[in-house]
């Protein structure tokens, strides 16, 4: 496939209101973090962020390309602000399974819109993953408390959680959206905290707060896809 080829297929499946309303929505948080005087690894990190989080929620495999810039920026940023559960996870973690993703993703994609097939977790899988998150949640705190990471609790539920959503993600389960949901308020609370002890990271938080409600929409428009094609 050429680079044509893949961008006309990227672009495809867009609703008019989506056109319209994420590119905006893009244009602002730009705009409000630049007048903020956040530090720019912020800036294009919550950019390339918020867009790798619409292209996965429309099933785009140009999500993990987003990714990756987003991970390396995040990285450093989670670094300056002591986050190193944040830190563990964006560059040990995500930023390889990146490449993951788009090796999963090419194998399941619909030829006529390259959009991804999507999945979800039978309730034994839901049971298991349930209670093997909550088990390494509380592991993670004391790793962390024992690391004097600057907020423990919330570093490791963030990253545990963030973990699990991400394998979800290239699992194309529908339920990486509950998960994302609940991270994603997490880490609003997280970074509000730091921007307000001083951390220029006014974007991270306008990221964090976009990714919750991306999380919602995508939640509701993948159940809605699931539950039409079981029906047809």
């Amino acid at each position: 496939m050429s680079i044509t080829e893949f961008i006309k297929g990227e672009l495809k499946g867009w609703g008019k209101t989506e056109r319209k309303v994420f590119p905006l929505g893009i244009i602002l948080i730009a705009g409000i973090s630049i007048y903020m005087h956040d530090i720019t690894p912020a800036i294009i990190s919550a950019i390339c962020g918020i867009c790798a989080t619409i292209t996965a929620g429309k099933g785009k495999i140009s999500c993990y390309f987003f990714g990756i810039i987003s991970n390396l920026c995040y990285g450093y940023i989670s670094f300056e602000n002591a986050f190193w559960g944040n830190l563990v996870l964006n560059m040990l973690y995500y930023l390889p399974m990146q490449f993951v993703g788009i090796s999963q993703w090419k194998k399941h994609m619909k030829k006529e819109t390259q959009v991804i097939y999507k999945t979800k977790l039978s309730l034994k899988e839901r049971i298991l993953y349930f209670i093997l998150i909550s088990v390494l949640c509380v592991g993670g705190y004391y790793l962390l408390f024992a690391l004097e990471d600057s907020n423990s609790f919330m570093d490791s539920v963030t990253t545990i959680l963030s973990v699990f959503a991400f394998l979800l993600t290239v699992k194309r389960c529908v339920e990486q959206w509950y998960v994302w949901t609940i991270v994603n308020a997490l880490c609003v609370l997280m970074w509000l905290g730091a921007f307000m002890h001083g951390s220029h990271c006014f974007a991270t938080v306008l990221m964090w707060s976009t990714y919750f409600v991306l999380g919602l929409y995508f939640l509701k428009n993948w159940n809605k896809e699931l539950q039409s094609e079981s029906n047809s």
